[in-house]
Formats: C-alpha cells, structure tokens, sequence
C-alpha cells in the first residue's frame, strides 16, 4: 500500500532542491527537449496514405548536430534568456534551410520564447513574440520541401505563439501574488504599527495618572509631615491632625496607584481594579485635601448642564489636581487659589488661578526635571481643546485649559 505522506513529503522536497538548483533544473529540461526533438525527427508527417508513420526516416548527422548545440543552449535561458532565444531561433534557421529531412529542432526556440515571456514585460513580450513567429513561420514557408500551406507551418505558427502566450500568463500571475503578498505584508505591518502606536499612548496615559497621583499625594504628605513635626511638642493636637491627614492622603493614594497599576494587569489577574476613574464628581473632596494641607482654594463652579465624558471629566480633575500641586510647591506658602469649572456651549472651560510668587529655584519646570504643565498640555490636546499656563499681571500664575465636550473618538455628553 502506497504511502501518501512519504510520496508527498519526497515530492515538496525535490521541488524544494530544484528551486534551490535552477541550472540543474534547466540541464533536465535540456535533455528532455533533446530527447522529444530526437524522437520527432524519426517521424514523417507525410510518409503514407493512412498518415503519419515512424521510423521510416531518420535525421542527418548535421540535424543531430544542430539539435545537440540547440538544446545545450537551453542549459542557460534563466541567466540570458534574449541570447538563448536568438541562438536557438538561429539555429531553427539553419535546419530549415539546409536539412534534409526537417528535424524539429524549433522545438528549442519554443522553450526559449516562454523564458523570455515569463521574465519579461508584455510590450516587449509580444514583440519577440511576434517578431520569432514571423521568422519561424516565414522561413518554414519560403524554404521548406513542402508547399507553404502544410498543417506544420501552422503548427510552427501556433506553437510559439502560445509560447509567448502562456509566458506572459506565467509572469502576470506571478506579478499578482508578489502583489497580494506585499500588500499582506503591508498590512501586517501597519497592523504593528498601530499596535505599537496605541501601546505607547495607553503607556503614556498611564505614565501621566501616576505622575498626578505620585505627585499630589506626595506633595500633601510632605506638608503634613512638616506641619507634624513643627507642632508635634507645643501642640500635639494639632499633630495629631496632621498626621491623620498624612494617613488619609497615603491611603488615597495608594488607592488611586493601586486601581492604575491594575490597568497593566493580564486579563486572567486577580484584584482587577473595580474603582471608577476620579472626576469633578469627587472635586470638593480633592479640594479638601490641599485645603486641610494648608492652601486656601476657592471654588466656583457652572457646569451642572450635564455629564461629562469620562475622558474630559478625568482630564479636568487631573488639570486642577496638578494645578493645585504646582501652586502648593512653588508659590509659597501665603498663596491662595481660585478654581473654576465652567460649562459654555459644548466645551468647559477650567481655570486654576493662583496670587503668589513663584519661587527662583522651581521657577521653570525644565531644570527642576518636573513635567507637570507637560502631562497637562498632553492631556488637553489628545482631547482636541487647548492649554494656556502662563504668570499673571501683578503676580501669581493662571492655568487655563478649554475642553470640547464631544472627544475625538465620538463620546458625547
């Protein structure tokens, strides 16, 4: 019983080693052709009254000659296939000139012309084409034995004509799946690419939540801290109170750290975060924090026309939480803050204004390292609005970003 694995597995890998081998490939089909034009030229077309017989003739020393010095030729078509197709039409020549009886040694300029076909482009494939046809045929015609209208003059004409044919047919298809394929690797490609893309974008969100939670938890710590340590033996009351805030801000952020690291989490995890992102749901809460830290804040608020959409409620919470930061570490500590939240048409405006000093050494966010006004602007302007931090006149500083309230991905109020 025949194996069809092996018989199939030694087939692909033949195929296999005649790809990696294409001269041995072309000496087979080298030989093949000489053994097919060998064979023909013991066959006379026209040797008795039932039709074709065999063996009745056999070809001349000089046919064989020239059919061995055709087929050789057909050893290099892949590396000059214009030259083999001219040595081999040369040669189809000189038989049907000279030789008695024909041999079909045309047979070779047939292989060759498909070579041709198949590596080059159409234009110049219907010129040899037609150009080899022409020759062939009107050679065979004018200088043949037999009357120009025989049914092998014919066959001379259709033989190369469907050479040049089926090379062109060869070489558009395979312009087609080179085609598909580069446009499947494009794709693939750009696939990647998005992937990528939104990869560092979720990473860049990430990078942004921690910074705003590391930085205004930590910044409230180390107030309460100070005031802790500052009052702890005169007015242990009051540092006690400190500390408790202290607590309450390490919680919250360690809350807030742990619901954003759990957006790294696989899908399988446990502990998946279940807390809902912060908004202006949660501001007066936040306004506690920095007021309890010692920072006076005013709020001012006209948005109750509706919701927000989560993306644009989280970046307001976290422009005012970051401005409220900015205006606790560096305008001193006699500083007062003014937020306000308001709704106009279908954008909100927030506003964070602040009337003190900024301080010499943290005055510009590029030598302290800090990228606060950078996460911010980054913020406003993946949502489409606009961003204005600049010092105020008179003193102070002003945070303004204008938010729309239909995001770019489509979510509306």
């Amino acid at each position: 019983m025949l194996d069809v694995t092996s018989i199939g597995s030694g087939l692909s890998r033949s195929r296999d080693w005649l790809r990696a081998h294409p001269t041995a490939f072309d000496a087979g089909l080298a030989l093949a052709v000489l053994v097919c034009m060998i064979t023909g030229s013991f066959a006379d077309p026209h040797g008795g009254p039932n039709g074709p017989t065999f063996g009745n003739r056999s070809p001349a020393a000089a046919s064989v000659a020239l059919m061995v010095l055709a087929a050789a030729a057909l050893v290099l078509r892949r590396r000059s296939p214009r030259a083999v197709l001219a040595a081999t039409v040369s040669v189809s020549l000189a038989e049907l000139v000279v030789a008695d009886p024909a041999a079909p040694v045309a047979m070779s300029a047939v292989i060759a012309l498909y070579t041709v076909a198949s590596l080059s482009d159409r234009p110049t494939t219907w010129r040899v084409g037609v150009l080899t046809m022409t020759v062939l045929t009107g050679a065979a015609m004018f200088f043949g034995k037999s009357p120009w209208y025989t049914q092998e003059n014919l066959g001379l004409f259709a033989w190369t004509g469907m050479a040049a044919a089926a090379g062109d047919a060869v070489r558009s298809r395979r312009a087609f799946v080179a085609a598909i394929r580069e446009r499947a690797e494009r794709a693939e490609r750009t696939r990647e690419e998005e992937a990528r893309r939104r990869v560092a974008e979720e990473r860049l969100r990430i990078a942004r939540d921690l910074h705003d939670v590391v930085a205004h938890h930590i910044a409230l710590v180390n107030v309460q801290a100070g005031v802790a340590a500052h009052v702890m033996d005169r007015r242990p009351d009051q540092a006690k109170e400190a500390l408790a805030h202290v607590r309450d801000a390490s919680r919250s952020a360690l809350n807030e750290l742990r619901a954003t690291v759990g957006l790294l989490r696989q899908s399988g995890d446990p502990e998946a975060p279940t807390e809902p992102a912060p908004g202006l749901a949660v501001l007066d809460e936040l306004l506690g924090t920095f007021r309890n830290a010692g920072l006076p804040v005013e709020l001012a608020r006209a948005d109750e026309d509706g919701s927000l959409p989560a993306a644009v409620d989280l970046a307001a919470y976290r422009i005012i939480q970051e401005a409220l930061t900015n205006v606790r570490k560096h305008a001193g500590p006699d500083a007062k803050a003014e937020v306000s939240v308001v709704r106009v048409g279908r954008t909100v405006e927030v506003t964070v204004l602040d009337d003190g000093a900024p301080q010499p050494a943290a005055a510009e966010p590029v030598d302290t390292g800090g990228h606060g006004l950078v996460g911010m602007r980054e913020r406003v302007t993946a949502l489409g609005g606009t961003l204005t931090a600049a010092p105020r006149y008179g003193g102070g500083f002003r945070v303004q970003a204008i938010l729309p309230v239909t995001v770019r991905t489509g979510e509306n109020a």
